[in-house]
């Protein structure tokens, strides 16, 4: 099988109906959890790519959860760009969460991120460039939970109409392998209106919306 066809094998995998749902599955663990501790909320550490698609995760998980942000995202070019969705990202932590939500920030390593990228430069996109570059910073930060001994680790990558959510939790559950402590937490922050919510949201707080994933390469206009 060539890249081409091998690309449009996933296509047609992506629609298809044989899916897991996430969504049910993120609701079933924290009502597991709650009934097992009912008198703590578990630590998780939220990794955050930026606002618009943390927004909705935050309200829906702060019930259930101790929740930590963390921003770990060198993939976003130019650094002007990272500075600004961080920026945004820490505006709302305080406008609406009070501070109250810790933000844990990663270096930035942007020139030398886009080289380990260029091996997909000419991908499509959410093809096995995107790939790499979820699983090589939901691994970093998963890290991090871990090594800090939180109880369960996720990402509101799930919440983004580009993305395959079904691949994302694919690369959390395998990753959950590696570590000993903290636990992978599967989603789909998208379902059950997670759009409608986050778009709200964003009209309430003026927050920026973003009009492309992030590394150079999403900035071109089919990818827009």
């Amino acid at each position: 099988m060539n890249d081409f066809e091998e690309y449009a094998a996933y296509v047609r995998g992506r629609k298809s109906s044989s899916k897991t749902n996430y969504h049910v599955e993120s609701l079933k663990e924290m009502k597991t959890f709650k009934e097992r501790f009912p008198d703590r909320k578990p630590r998780i550490l939220l990794h955050a790519c930026c606002v618009v698609c943390a927004c909705w995760p935050m309200d829906f998980l702060s019930g259930a959860f101790d929740i930590t942000l963390i921003y770990n995202n060198p993939n976003i070019w130019p650094k002007a760009e990272y500075d600004h969705r961080l920026s945004e990202l820490k505006r709302y932590v305080h406008e609406r969460w009070n501070d109250s939500i810790e933000i844990i920030v990663t270096g930035y390593t942007g020139e030398e991120y886009m080289e380990s990228l260029m091996f997909g430069k000419d991908d499509p996109e959410g093809w096995k460039r995107c790939f790499f570059c979820y699983e090589k910073r939901m691994d970093e930060a998963f890290r991090y939970a871990d090594e800090h001994g939180f109880d369960y680790f996720t990402t509101v990558m799930t919440f983004s109409r580009q993305k395959d959510s079904q691949k994302l939790n694919e690369i959390g559950l395998k990753l959950q392998e590696k570590y000993s402590h903290t636990k992978y937490f599967t989603s789909d922050f998208k379902k059950n209106d997670g759009q409608r919510r986050s778009n709200e949201i964003c009209d309430a707080y003026s927050l920026y919306k973003q009009n492309y994933c992030g590394c150079l390469f999403s900035m071109r206009p089919e990818n827009s």
